[in-house]
């Protein structure tokens, strides 16, 4: 710490530019706030600068005193597994007026701190903009007043603030994900998933109110992933004659054999005429109209508490890393920030941009333009809505094409299973008979159609009903069965029941089998006509190695239940104090799950196929053990987890890097293995693999539909008839078979050429202070998420 100026009594500014930085959470508290303080300390200790905890947010900069403290690095220890906030948040009435802002001001001058990061809602980045602003004023005041000489303010006549969103409702603009909303979304579908069984049980109706008075994200998505009856939205009420409207889908669906309803609230639900729509009012419709047996179920608090899922751990992490870059970058005269996350890319966006565009929102609300409130959202909240509407119920004559347009589409699963499968059949199965498409199932892959397609009483190729599929959206694994099995096992055979059942179109979902079968039909149009046909790949892999993308379904659900494994594994070596675990993790010949993992629960180090593992750098990592565990002087979260990929060396296995590791410690530690194995491709889907699922799965739909109506030599002269869907950096994309398996793939390795997340495995290192090798070259650009 530098010294303090015994004079002026604020210690003088940092050298260059290294900063003193005050992190802050305010507002709601959100799980993934403390995984920004932990990255932002971290960070920025890592970048020579200091880190200050600003406690009690706003509150703790008017006070200050106690409640503006330096943080070191093991004061975050055991942060990234904590809910809420543990440096507290607050409402602060005094930041609000000028008087309040003045004394904050001084706080930072006495503690030489010259920027903040500030995780916090609308309102707290808002404050935080407005401080910024008035920061040269409120120094002049303050040494016209005499509460500070001019010599003491002289070097901090700039400010630098960057904004994170941490909010659950995730109701800021200019950004897809706020930090909080899918830990919130988690808890809801988990509830209405346990709600759901008793539904089912008693051929009840349940009316759900979830949080969100201008936003309806937490309920859209909700009612996507859960697959519910009817949504409640502030941003698109219903129409004016929504309670018929509502009776009349719930109805048809009862009458086709559904046992159960679910309907969900907003808490700032409302019709056209912005007379609140309230879960009374729904369930007095239900039971006195369709004669239901209706319960009300209002979550409360209960969405914002736990520990932060997966993803909001690895974005906090991210975000804050990328808040701590930003502050350095910054000059004069860069606009204030706040960091977002567009599609799969970590992102600046200009913070009062960002809050113009909440604000206008709720605006929009209140003037009754429904139709701008949509527009002011992002791209992908319309996504899910028009995903939702196409896909809650099938009998909807205005989306129905010409019978000239009708394909008949198989749907097929083809390698291990993955979280989501089911969720993307379920939306490509009600997205074909709202159109008129006739979708068929091909159970058990590619060896299931060619051995057992006309099997007695039932083969495997099936033409799926709603109600069929209707349930699968919060099912795990696969429904119609999934195989490694390649078409190339008997090919002939495969174009024989491709003719056999008349296929104009296929969606195959799956791994890097998925892909290695589709470029195998694709390569066989020459020989074989019946491929000649629209063929959409939609990613499903634990792995996430799939080439055309940066997000496979799957891969979430992989990351949270390996993330919940080993905060249990961590709680058990953090109880014995000195002990280390290696966990072995899956992803074949990729080191993904390994990295983003090591990411979320803050492990000391990740071993992956691609950097592979040598003696000098477990004896680095021994030796920095040795000195961790030498250091540890009784604090409390001190057992420490190594993260390492199945394929990561032929030589050194999780169990033998655990023995090298027992003997080398010579009793100052312990170490122990540990396989987590299938436990990794999960059971339950996570909320963000059902709604991509379905959002992805509806634009495969879309893209077979553009082939309609074309000859089978013109579709396959179109390089784009064979397709994987994939999220590359900020955008959804088709990419097109033929270049991708050119130029993209690694095939001898089985995962893509380049893999976005590669530099992100440095970041692990650095949060986690593993030393690294002194010839290491450290070039790694800013990576996308």
């Amino acid at each position: 710490m530098a010294p303090v100026d015994m004079v002026n009594g604020a210690p003088p500014p940092l050298p260059g530019k290294k900063r003193r930085i005050g992190v802050m959470t305010s507002g709601g508290d959100a799980p993934g706030m403390n995984g920004v303080v932990r990255a932002v300390v971290r960070m920025s200790i890592a970048k020579g600068c200091e880190a200050y905890g600003i406690y009690e947010g706003y509150e703790g900069l008017v006070q200050g005193g106690d409640l503006i403290k330096q943080m070191y690095w093991e004061d975050v220890r055991g942060y990234l597994q904590e809910g809420g906030t543990l440096i507290g948040t607050a409402r602060c009435k005094a930041f609000t007026q000028r008087p309040g802002r003045l004394r904050a001001a001084k706080n930072m001058i006495l503690n030489g701190i010259d920027a903040l990061i500030i995780c916090g809602g609308d309102g707290s980045l808002t404050g935080a903009d407005i401080f910024r602003a008035e920061w040269q004023g409120l120094l002049k005041e303050l040494v016209d007043t005499k509460e500070l000489a001019a010599e003491q303010t002289e070097p901090f006549k700039h400010l630098n603030i960057v904004g994170l969103v941490g909010s659950i409702d995730n109701d800021m603009s200019s950004t897809d994900a706020t930090i909080g909303c899918y830990s919130s979304l988690g808890r809801i579908c988990e509830a209405v998933d346990y709600i759901d069984a008793t539904a089912f049980s008693h051929q009840r109706a349940f009316v759900i109110e979830v949080m969100g008075r201008h936003c309806g994200w937490l309920a859209l998505m909700a009612g996507v992933s859960t697959g519910a009856d009817f949504v409640f939205l502030p941003e698109m009420p219903p129409s004016h004659d929504w309670e018929k409207q509502m009776c009349d889908i719930i109805s048809k669906h009862r009458k086709l054999g559904k046992r159960k309803t679910i309907v969900i609230v907003a808490e700032g639900a409302h019709d056209r005429f912005l007379n609140k729509i309230s879960p009374t009012k729904v369930k007095d419709l239900l039971s006195n109209d369709l004669k239901l047996d209706t319960r009300i179920t209002t979550l409360g608090h209960v969405q914002r508490g736990g520990n932060a899922c997966a993803y909001d751990r690895m974005l906090s992490t991210l975000q804050g890393v990328e808040a701590v870059e930003a502050v350095l970058d910054a000059t004069p005269e860069t606009p204030t920030p706040v960091i977002a996350i567009i599609e799969n890319k970590i992102v600046r966006k200009p913070l009062i941009e960002a809050v113009k565009l909440t604000h206008e929102v709720a605006e929009a609300i209140e003037a009754k333009d429904f139709d701008r409130a949509m527009g002011l959202r992002d791209a992908e909240f319309a996504e899910y809505h028009s995903a939702y509407m196409t896909t809650t119920a099938t009998d909807q004559p205005k989306l129905m094409l010409p019978k000239e347009k009708h394909l008949r589409i198989a749907i097929i699963h083809v390698g291990a299973p993955a979280g989501g499968m089911n969720s993307a059949t379920r939306a490509a199965v009600a997205y074909c008979l709202s159109r008129g498409h006739t979708p068929i199932a091909i159970h058990n892959g590619f060896p299931g159609l060619c051995r057992h397609h006309d099997d007695k009483p039932l083969g495997s190729v099936r033409m799926v009903k709603w109600l069929d599929v209707e349930g699968w959206i919060s099912k795990g694994g696969s429904e119609i069965g999934t195989n490694r099995g390649l078409p190339s096992e008997d090919m002939k055979k495969t174009a024989e029941c491709f003719e056999l059942y008349k296929l104009d179109g296929l969606f195959v979902i799956g791994g890097f089998e998925a892909f290695t079968a589709v470029s195998e039909l694709r390569k066989a149009r020459k020989d074989y006509p019946a491929f000649k046909i629209p063929i959409a790949l939609l990613p499903a892999t634990i792995s996430n190695n799939v080439p055309g993308t940066e997000y496979s379904i799957g891969s979430d659900t992989c990351l949270n239940a390996l993330v919940n494994y080993c905060d249990a594994i961590k709680q058990s070596a953090s109880a014995t104090r000195r002990r280390v675990f290696v966990v072995e993790t899956q992803g074949g010949r990729s080191g993904y799950v390994a990295t983003i993992a090591g990411l979320s629960i803050g492990a000391m180090a990740v071993y992956t196929p691609e950097e592979g593992i040598d003696i000098k750098m477990l004896a680095r990592d021994i030796e920095h053990l040795r000195e961790s565990f030498a250091k540890d002087k009784g604090q409390n979260r001190a057992g420490k987890l190594i993260l390492c990929n199945e394929h990561a060396s032929k030589t050194y296995t999780t169990e033998i890097i655990a023995n090298m590791i027992r003997e080398e410690s010579k009793g100052r530690f312990e170490s122990r293995f540990a396989v987590p194995g299938h436990v990794q491709q999960g059971g339950t889907p996570s909320p963000m693999d059902r709604v991509r699922a379905v959002r992805l799965a509806v634009k495969c739909m879309q893209h077979i539909e553009d082939f309609a109506g074309q000859s089978k030599d013109e579709i396959a002269a179109d390089d784009m008839s064979a397709a994987v869907i994939g999220i590359k950096g900020a955008s959804v994309v088709f990419g097109e078979m033929e270049r991708l398996e050119r130029e993209e793939t690694d095939w001898k390795d089985r995962r893509p050429k380049n893999e976005f997340w590669i530099g992100l495995k440095s970041m692990v290192d650095t949060l986690s202070g593993r030393p690294k090798p002194t010839d290491c070259c450290s070039g790694c650009g800013r990576p996308s998420l």
